[in-house]
This record gives C-alpha cells, structure tokens and sequence, in this order.
C-alpha cells in the first residue's frame, strides 16, 4: 500500500485547505502576506504532505473538525444501514413463514424482528439520538463484526458454508 502522505490530493481537499486558511487569517494567526502565500502553494498542492506541510503551524480549525465528523457520522450510517438490511431479510423471512402456514396462534414473528433489530435501533438512537455517540456506535459494530469473524463467517453475515457433517458422496461422484 502506498504511503498516505504520498497520495495525490482532489480540487475539493485544496478549496477545503484554502477556507481553513481564510479563517486562520479571520482570527489573526496569519498575515495577508502568509495567507496570499499559502494560498497559493494549497492551489499548487499535488499530495497529502504538501497539504499538509502547509497546515503544521496552524491548530486544528472547527470547520475541519465538524466535516471530518460529518464524513465519520455518514460512514457508520452506511454500515448501520447495511446490517439494517440483514436483519429486515431475516425478519421478512419469518414472517413469510408465518403468513405460509396460515398466520395462525401468536404472532412469533415479533420475537425475530426484535431479536434482529433491537441492536440497529440502540445504535440508530445512539448515532442519531439527541447525545449521539460516535466512539459507542463504533465500538458496538467493531464487537458484532469481530464475532462473526470468530464465528468463521468471513462473508459479513452471509452464511454460504455447510454445517452439516458432509456426505459420502459430497466429495464428487459416487462411481
């Protein structure tokens, strides 16, 4: 893998790198002569490094903090969103069984669609809740996926492995 500082940088990582700069400026860390300057070398940047290499005097600006947030935030909605996706199938699953046998007694279902979301829901509230909590959202996913590992489910919740002792004739033709 390539080494990060060595990666080239997009127009939107410059026009990003030249508002941070203007509002350094606003709060009178730099000069117009600095800012004129390091505007112009943000605008000639081609890497990571150069970017950077223009930012290590300066201190972390709010606006970096809340886009690096916002990128963090839209990261753990996509995976929260996918294993949402799992668990709907599972529960649509067993509601179709149910609805297949004729919807009769209790609705069972319910208990499969509880078990299933329950950990989507708190994690939702947690990340999109009124005190939403990156690091715990994180965390808890990191623990779910690290068991599926243990599990041996490599597929990232997709179970296409046999679990049954394999037949005789599993191993090709009989003759």
């Amino acid at each position: 893998m390539p080494d990060p500082s060595q990666l080239r940088v997009a127009d939107a990582d410059r026009e990003q790198l030249v508002e941070e700069l203007r509002d350094h400026a606003l709060a009178g860390r730099l000069t117009s002569e600095e800012l004129e300057e390091r505007v112009g070398a943000a605008y000639r940047a081609t890497t990571r490094a150069d970017i950077d290499a223009l930012r290590t005097d300066l201190p972390v600006s709010a606006k970096s903090i809340a886009l690096e947030l916002r990128k963090r935030k839209g990261k753990l909605r996509r995976r929260l969103a996918q294993e949402a996706g799992g668990g709907l199938g599972v529960s649509g699953l067993a509601v179709g069984v149910w609805a297949a046998v004729g919807a009769h007694g209790g609705f069972w279902p319910g208990w499969v669609i509880g078990v299933t979301m329950l950990p989507i829901v708190r994690d939702s509230w947690r990340l999109f809740g009124p005190a939403s909590d990156l690091e715990v959202v994180e965390a808890r996913m990191q623990r779910r996926h690290e068991r599926r590992l243990a599990r041996g489910d490599s597929t990232g919740g997709r179970r296409y492995r046999h679990r049954h002792r394999r037949l005789p004739w599993s191993e090709g033709p009989p003759w």
